[in-house]
Order: C-alpha cells, then sequence, then structure tokens
C-alpha cells in the first residue's frame, strides 16, 4: 500500500523537504575585519613670577609639557571551504527546513570537529540537493580542532597567568 504523504515517483523533485532528507552544504565562508585607534594629546603648563627689589629684579618660571600618541591596529582574517552532508531534523510551520549535520575527521592524531546547524528555505536548495551556506538562515558553523597541533597554538597557563598580571 502506498501512502501518499511520502511517496515520491521515480521522476519526481529529489530535493530534501521533510524530516530525515538529507541535503549537501557547500561551505565558502570568507570573514575579515580590522580595527584601528589613533590618539594625539598635547599639554603645556606655564607659570611665571617677577619680584622685583630696589637693587635687583628676579624672573621665576616654571613649566610643564607633555605629548602622548598611540595607535593601534588589529586585524583577523578567515577562510573556510567545506562539503557537509546534513540532515532536516524538522519542518518549522512556515515551511522552513532546520539542519543538523556534524562531521570528525582524524588526521595524524588531529581530530577536527565540523558542525553545522540552520533553517533553509527548500526553493533555496539546487536541483542537485545542494545548497550554498550564505543561503542558510540562523546559520551556525563551528569547525574546531584537538591534538597536537591544537594544543600548541593554545596560550600556557604560565603565559596568561604573567598576562593577566600585567607582566607581560
Amino acid at each position: 500500500m502506498i501512502n501518499p504523504d511520502t511517496y515520491r515517483g521515480l521522476a519526481a523533485d529529489q530535493r530534501a523537504h521533510q524530516v530525515g532528507d538529507t541535503l549537501t552544504v557547500v561551505v565558502t565562508e570568507t570573514a575579515r575585519a580590522t580595527a584601528s585607534a589613533n590618539t594625539d594629546a598635547d599639554s603645556n603648563t606655564q607659570l611665571g613670577a617677577n619680584t622685583q627689589t630696589h637693587n635687583s629684579t628676579h624672573n621665576y618660571a616654571l613649566g610643564t609639557t607633555g605629548s602622548d600618541v598611540g595607535q593601534g591596529k588589529t586585524s583577523r582574517a578567515g577562510t573556510l571551504q567545506a562539503q557537509l552532508a546534513v540532515r532536516v531534523v524538522d519542518v518549522e510551520g512556515d515551511g522552513m527546513l532546520r539542519i543538523h549535520g556534524e562531521q570528525t575527521v582524524e588526521v595524524n592524531g588531529e581530530k577536527q570537529q565540523f558542525a553545522l546547524t540552520g533553517l533553509v528555505r527548500s526553493e533555496d536548495i539546487s536541483a542537485t540537493n545542494t545548497i550554498l551556506s550564505n543561503r542558510i538562515s540562523e546559520a551556525n558553523i563551528e569547525f574546531t580542532g584537538h591534538g597536537d597541533v591544537s594544543e600548541a597554538q593554545r596560550r600556557s597557563i604560565l603565559y596568561r597567568i604573567t598576562r593577566w598580571l600585567g607582566l607581560i
């Protein structure tokens, strides 16, 4: 017996549209941020006094001058390119598809984990059942690593303490 709610013919559109369906997300994310600040302050204070007696005149002066110039700049750039199969985990009331997918790859003891969640409009899914990551609403994309390489990039406890104390 065929269930008309779930039946899809061989020639029917094979794009994801219900809970349990899978689709491929093509992740192409590029982020760049730059911030800079400049400060320049000058100050000058002069104080003078004159005294005069019958025989002589004395001039006294006291002055301070200060200058402060500072610059700061920070920039960050990142690029992530990947493909990830995700599954439709819910269909919202407005027809949006809630998706979730995870992938773990281990290379030479370095474990890399990739996770993605978000909302997809079914009309944004291509005929090849793929979607670009910039078409995902409420996208949450996480790429993390664990292993020797990742640990080497973390700051040591000694470094963090001396930084917190303001010693470096």
